[in-house]
């Protein structure tokens, strides 16, 4: 039987992530996965990447099959799920190419299919922390120690997309003290939680957003992705190993006290 610990979402550029991989097709109830998964190994550790927008980008931000995605990961038998994603900065002291540990998001998204709970059992999941806190300690212990320069915590703001913000929407979320912006964050992390799978979630900067002068655009947040892919595979190379085969975290119990 096909299986794994370790989920990855990720674009373009990560694909090669595991040697010796190979790709199988899971069916779920909520319809087809963005793609293929690849099932392999990363230190001993067996991972499935799942290519968040399709393989040939395919899907944009609001046409992801969130659902499908998360339920095939956990068929799998996944418990942690790591969500590396590009992301622009809304505050000058994070700057292109820096990574974000991401604490708390901010969801501006709208008609997104967010829960796998519509009855008859109501399910309230908590989001007070929706970021685990384990694999968030972890994850900055391993960008320390590469030399990354890494932000502990920060809140993503989560936009609708496909289209990036207005220079008001840019300057309104930077004075409310937010960090990131991103499409693809919720409903993700949140998914997983019900899931009661663990989500860690690695922001790399990619832009300063439309606070700043010019504006944003997909040629430019590719350009800065792209020249940062070695530290992306370093520090997920780094994670991986350090990642506790037990969990203590409030994650693994999060249905305990949602049901009504």
């Amino acid at each position: 039987m096909d299986q794994a610990e370790i989920g990855i979402f990720g674009g373009s550029g990560l694909y090669s992530l595991l040697k010796d991989a190979r790709e199988i097709k899971i069916e779920t109830p909520f319809g087809s996965p963005s793609d293929n998964i690849s099932l392999g190994e990363i230190e001993g550790r067996k991972v499935a990447f799942m290519p968040r927008h399709g393989k040939n980008h395919q899907h944009p931000p609001h046409m992801i099959p969130y659902r499908a995605n998360m339920w095939a990961l956990s068929k799998l038998g996944v418990t942690r799920i790591i969500g590396p994603c590009a992301a622009g900065s809304l505050q000058p002291d994070i700057r292109p190419g820096d990574f974000v540990i991401c604490d708390q998001f901010v969801d501006r998204t709208n008609g997104r299919k967010d829960t796998f709970y519509d009855g008859p059992t109501t399910t309230h999941i908590s989001s007070a922390d929706p970021y685990c806190p384990e694999l968030r300690e972890i994850a900055l212990k391993a960008g320390e120690k590469l030399g990354l320069r890494i932000h502990e915590k920060g809140t993503v703001v989560v936009v609708q997309g496909p289209r990036f913000s207005t220079r008001a929407e840019s300057l309104w979320f930077k004075n409310m003290g937010w960090q990131v912006i991103n499409m693809t964050q919720y409903p993700e992390v949140v998914l997983a939680r019900e899931l009661e799978i663990c989500y860690l979630n690695i922001s790399l900067i990619t832009d300063y957003d439309v606070w700043q002068d010019n504006p944003v655009s997909h040629e430019e947040v590719m350009q800065v992705f792209d020249r940062n892919l070695e530290n992306i595979r370093s520090l997920l190379f780094n994670l991986i190993p350090k990642v506790r085969r037990e969990r203590h975290c409030p994650c693994s119990s999060a249905l305990q006290t949602a049901r009504v």
